[in-house]
């Protein structure tokens, strides 16, 4: 096979960073490439580099052979490179027929062609096996959704080399599923593909080569054959343990109730159908189900951030159904949300200020009228080492961490603050072994200390291997409640796709 791509002795840094350290990488057609590595291990750097967002203090890009400079993102993708970033890069008001066409010429043609884009669109869609509207706006499609725009973005604008960061952390099952079929069909056609992903298992299954960072630096790269477990030491340079073990715990007083509770998605459509459960101290309770089906706006309803339209929420015993959310996190309740970036973090604050925007206002954060910095900076400082969030300073832009660092920002300042009640969705979302191995410490240790926990997530195997008892949405109703040691992996598949507990022989 003839190499499309190499990227000789690439060196990038930022100031009080080396995120690539003499990097050599490569790429023949047909063939999956997989970058893994922890967070912050230089993966999408050197990839924001090859797709021309970045450009390398030292090194050398070939493509089929050709010595190639890339100063803008538009020279990468005459060049064939394509790239969908773990965040996307869309505009939210816009639909998605404009998001595609953004900065594209049309040839010869005085005024946009909307029907020709969206047939087109279409025809990308059906081919790969995507399920799109092309006239719906970016903003009131699910993560999974818009994370599909990205990806028939880049095809539409002709790229031979297709980069995917981290394209799993917002797909559901089924969704990973249609994007294998979708690469399958790629490579057919003589594209290939670059990999980003600090999931084993599936980079395992997908490549054919895989070359593993860490710290910024190339350690190695072997053939897909290669065991999780030495994946896992390159990866993070220590063993892992990939098993949740945990202690039985007795279950305290009642923490939170939901009763026949209804709600709306942002669509005007019922998205929540008489939920109801409840849940105790000293528990993880997990919510099972394909994405897309209430989860989010049950959590929304339970913080404060979304009105419930029928039904009762009650923490503690109190009432607190469409209470305002600043009410709600005082008297207890602390939240993960789905969305680090748009829920989750203020971007352009830095780390300190993002630390403390729940507890600015009150003591020891503040004396009197007046924030105490000094305070903030060593309460920051400790949490930065607790969580090993990988940054130059406290004074850092949040927008400057990496994904994975953004959302053990939002765990230190949410479990630190010992809630009653942690709501978490997606905790572990975008996280790499190491790190999501430290997130189930922290959770059971918060469960052992009789802290209720909502545990939201799409992954089945590690809803089943964390929670004490789960509910399995679907269609924003509950298909049955079930303790993990006592179903098996098929029949929660079954009722995630909408088979009731009792109906499963």
């Amino acid at each position: 096979m003839s190499k499309l791509l190499e990227m000789k002795n690439i060196t990038k840094r930022f100031p009080g960073v080396l995120a690539n350290d003499n990097i050599d990488f490569s790429l023949e057609k047909g063939n999956v490439h997989s970058l893994l590595g922890e967070n912050g291990a230089g993966k999408s750097t050197l990839m924001s580099v090859l797709s021309g967002l970045y450009k390398q203090d030292e090194g050398e890009i070939y493509i089929k052979g050709e010595k190639t400079n890339f100063n803008s993102p538009n020279d990468a993708i005459k060049n064939g490179i394509g790239m969908v970033y773990q965040h996307f890069m869309l505009i939210p008001r816009l639909t998605v027929i404009e998001n595609i066409i953004l900065g594209i010429k049309q040839d010869n043609e005085p005024f946009i062609n909307e029907k020709k884009a969206a047939r087109e669109i279409q025809e990308i869609a059906d081919k790969y096996g995507m399920d799109i509207d092309p006239y719906a706006k970016v903003w009131q499609l699910s993560v999974g959704e818009q994370q599909r725009v990205e990806i028939i973005k880049a095809l539409y604008r002709g790229a031979e080399i297709l980069i995917l960061d981290e394209p799993t952390a917002v797909l559901t099952p089924q969704e990973i599923v249609e994007l294998f079929n979708m690469v399958e069909q790629l490579l057919k056609e003589d594209k290939a593909i670059i990999f980003i992903s600090h999931k084993i298992e599936e980079v395992r299954n997908i490549s054919d080569k895989i070359t593993v960072l860490r710290e910024g630096k190339k350690i190695g790269t072997v053939d897909a054959t290669a065991s999780k477990e030495k994946l896992a030491q390159m990866m993070v340079g220590r063993e892992v343990v990939f098993t949740v073990d945990k202690d039985t715990v007795s279950l305290g007083k009642e923490v939170l109730k939901l009763e026949n509770v209804e709600a709306q998605n942002n669509k005007g459509l019922k998205a929540l159908d008489k939920v109801s459960f409840e849940i105790h101290r000293g528990e993880i309770y997990g919510i099972a189900g394909v994405d897309g089906n209430g989860q989010s706006e049950l959590i929304e309803v339970i913080a404060g951030l979304r009105k419930a339209d029928n039904g009762s929420v009650k923490f503690l015993n109190e009432d607190i159904t469409n209470k305002d959310p600043r009410t709600i996190l005082r008297k207890g309740v602390a939240h993960i949300p789905e969305d680090r970036q748009v829920c989750g973090l203020v971007m352009d604050m830095d780390i300190k200020e993002n630390m403390v925007m729940q507890d600015y206002h009150e003591a020891p954060h503040c004396n009197g009228s007046f924030m105490d910095w000094n305070y903030i900076t060593k309460h920051t400082n400790d949490l930065i080492d607790q969580y090993n969030i990988k940054a130059p300073s406290e004074k850092s832009e949040a927008r400057n961490l990496s994904g994975g660092n953004q959302q053990k920002l939002i765990l230190a300042r949410e479990l630190h603050r010992e809630p009653e009640l942690l709501l978490a969705m997606h905790p572990t979302r975008g996280l790499d072994v190491g790190a999501i191995e430290y997130v189930h410490e922290k959770l059971l240790e918060a469960r052992k200390e009789g802290r209720a926990i909502l545990f939201v997530s799409t992954e089945l195997d590690e809803i089943m291997n964390i929670s004490d008892r789960m509910a399995v949405i679907y269609e924003g109703k509950i298909m049955g409640e079930v303790k993990p040691e006592e179903v098996t992996k098929e029949e929660v598949g079954l009722m995630m796709a909408g088979t009731k507990k009792e109906e499963l022989k």
